[in-house]
């Protein structure tokens, strides 16, 4: 067992577990999280770990096993033969690690899954997000409250009829031997969307054994979940998918109407949890 146990005894009587997928060189980005909105985990019911591959500098690397040490909270994932595998950071991980990329995020995410299926099963809900996301709790966790009994479910902002990405610039880029249609399936977009924990094991499986897609949220929470008719989606407007105009982000009380606001800066992070935590707003 890792020094901190990030989901004690699989998870049981524990609501949330919070897997923030992070770049290997992010280390900034994961102190912001774990100074601001991450630390909600001191709660007892709440869970928070950041998911990484292996960065090309050896720096980083040796980086990133100081942070563990200190934190306790990296999970960093490697492939070994034809299946993915994890190791708590705690433990010293060998070599062959999938490097850190963008297109490997769609790796990093069914390495979530996987994590999530073999060491918290028993947990309530599973939220997938990324380390330039905002996540203010008190809206989440109502969320949450809502859908006490709800199974089989995603939740999240839910992207209805969008197209590929046709222009090679693009880091969006699909060509039609990737993906032929000209409209995607229904899906969650990726910043942030929860997913009830009964349903993990059965997107890995069916991960697996589907073709690779690079654009995680499309694949995970599209093309897999549509295969599996028994799961469903929930629209949640308040997983905001894009970042907001500046007089937004200034706005306190719109922005406290959120519960997932993306593609902020590290300041404007600080900046956001201190004043929606401050108690001095009249929202």
């Amino acid at each position: 067992m890792p020094f901190n146990d990030v989901c004690p005894k699989q998870g049981e009587g524990m609501k949330l577990m919070i897997l923030v997928t992070s770049s290997a060189s992010h280390i900034s980005q994961r102190k912001t999280v774990r100074s601001t909105w991450g630390s909600v985990a001191f709660r007892r019911d709440i869970g928070l770990a950041f998911m990484l591959g292996i960065s090309k500098h050896s720096s980083i690397n040796e980086q990133i096993e100081r942070e563990n040490l200190l934190y306790g909270d990296i999970i960093q994932v490697k492939k070994q033969y034809s299946s993915v595998v994890f190791c708590l950071y705690y433990f010293l991980c060998e070599k062959g690690m999938f490097v850190d990329t963008y297109n490997n995020l769609t790796l990093k995410t069914i390495s979530a899954l996987e994590w999530s299926w073999t060491y918290c099963s028993r947990v309530k809900y599973v939220l997938k997000t990324d380390d330039d996301v905002y996540i203010h709790t008190p809206v989440l966790l109502n969320i949450l409250d809502e859908v006490v009994d709800r199974r089989q479910t995603i939740m999240g902002h839910l992207a209805k009829g969008w197209r590929p990405f046709r222009d090679i610039n693009s880091p969006y880029y699909v060509s039609k031997t990737q993906f032929k249609e000209n409209k995607y399936p229904n899906f969650h977009t990726g910043p942030a969307y929860v997913l009830t924990s009964d349903i993990v094991e059965q997107l890995y499986q069916a991960a697996l054994n589907q073709t690779f897609f690079k654009l995680e949220d499309i694949f995970i929470t599209g093309m897999v979940a549509n295969n599996l008719s028994i799961i469903e989606h929930l629209h949640y407007p308040q997983f905001f998918n894009s970042r907001p105009k500046i007089n937004e982000i200034h706005n306190t009380c719109a922005m406290a109407k959120l519960a997932a606001v993306h593609m902020l800066r590290k300041e404007e992070i600080f900046d956001l949890w201190k004043r929606l935590s401050d108690g001095l707003s009249n929202c």
